[in-house]
């Protein structure tokens, strides 16, 4: 499904509830060499109770006052604003992404002509919601936070019998932890991912600094997601979680050039190296003056620079040969 990394900006709420800030994220995220850029449509209303409180890593950071309705609120954008984020993504040169967090908003999006649908970890197990993206026969990218195998098999089954073909489909390996310690991360989870649903892998990253993408990129992510930010100090739960764009941008250089430095995995001298084959290697040479019709022993022979000569690797087959001239000391040796 992907040739490259996928590069996705996560803007996620860090809009503030502002399409202001949103398109700004827009145009910070396209200079980054970002692929895609994330949102979140939701209707607060339609994803929490008025009773569900916040998560810890939020109070932390916006404070205990409020429930997560209130919070959601605040956070939340109209469908008329995604209508003009989406077309202006597509005047910006930038992927627009949003996940759906309800069934009204899911087919908003459908309508709206998305062509990725990115499942949160929150909804690994929001059965109405797996089987309605699943019918729409988008590319899936399905974050699996907080779940194990079981539960992945679980979704990955209700979306392909809904319709969407398992080529289709990419799992992020997860960790919903805000920020993720570098000991929950567990990347090798990733390839357990793998090797269990032979499918399309990335990771979904929630640590501080770029390190573990770039990790996971060597490790064979063809996805990575990583929240983005103008600004870490700005108000909201996810601003201290996020990249700014100066360090997305990096991000965005060292995954390319692993992408590069990953190869075709065929082991063979490169054009860079061959020039140096012939300095680094050696050959066969006199040791001392030879004489024709010498016989080639190991103490008129030896082996150094440059490698342009007789393969050392030849030695059996050359001591024993007579010599077919005259030879001075340093000499290549020649058939």
């Amino acid at each position: 499904m992907y040739k490259k990394v996928f590069l996705i900006a996560e803007a996620g709420v860090n809009h503030n509830g502002s399409i202001e800030m949103a398109k700004k994220l827009v145009d910070a995220a396209a200079q980054t060499g970002a692929d895609a850029i994330k949102f979140q449509t939701f209707k607060a209303e339609k994803i929490t109770t008025r009773f569900a409180s916040k998560a810890e890593y939020q109070k932390e950071i916006i404070g205990d006052e409020g429930s997560q309705l209130d919070m959601l609120k605040r956070l939340e954008l109209s469908y008329d604003d995604f209508e003009d984020l989406f077309k202006y993504c597509q005047k910006r040169g930038i992927a627009f992404i949003s996940s759906p967090f309800d069934l009204e908003s899911a087919r908003f999006l459908k309508e709206l002509g998305m062509g990725v649908f990115k499942i949160p970890s929150g909804e690994i197990t929001n059965y109405l919601l797996l089987k309605e993206i699943g019918s729409y026969k988008k590319q899936i990218i399905l974050s699996s936070g907080m779940a194990d195998l079981g539960e992945i098999e679980d979704a990955l089954d209700l979306l392909i019998e809904a319709g969407t073909s398992p080529e289709r489909i990419c799992i992020l390996h997860c960790n919903t932890g805000y920020p993720t310690p570098y000991d929950d991360v567990n990347l090798r989870a990733m390839l357990t991912i793998k090797e269990s649903f032979k499918i399309q892998i990335g990771y979904s990253d929630h640590t501080l600094g770029i390190e573990i993408p770039i990790a996971a990129v060597s490790l064979g992510a063809k996805v990575i997601e990583k929240h983005f930010t103008l600004d870490k100090n700005l108000p909201g739960p996810d601003h201290k979680a996020s990249l700014e764009p100066d360090e997305f941008k990096a991000m965005v250089i060292a995954i390319r050039n692993i992408e590069k430095a990953l190869g075709n995995g065929i082991k063979k001298p490169s054009k860079s190296e061959l020039k140096n084959r012939g300095i680094a290697r050696k050959s066969i040479v006199a040791k001392t003056d030879i004489k024709k019709g010498e016989i080639f022993t190991e103490n008129n022979l030896t082996v150094k620079r440059p490698g342009n000569g007789i393969n050392p690797m030849m030695w059996p087959k050359i001591v024993g040969r007579l010599a077919n001239r005259d030879y001075k000391e340093d000499e290549l040796i020649e058939l």
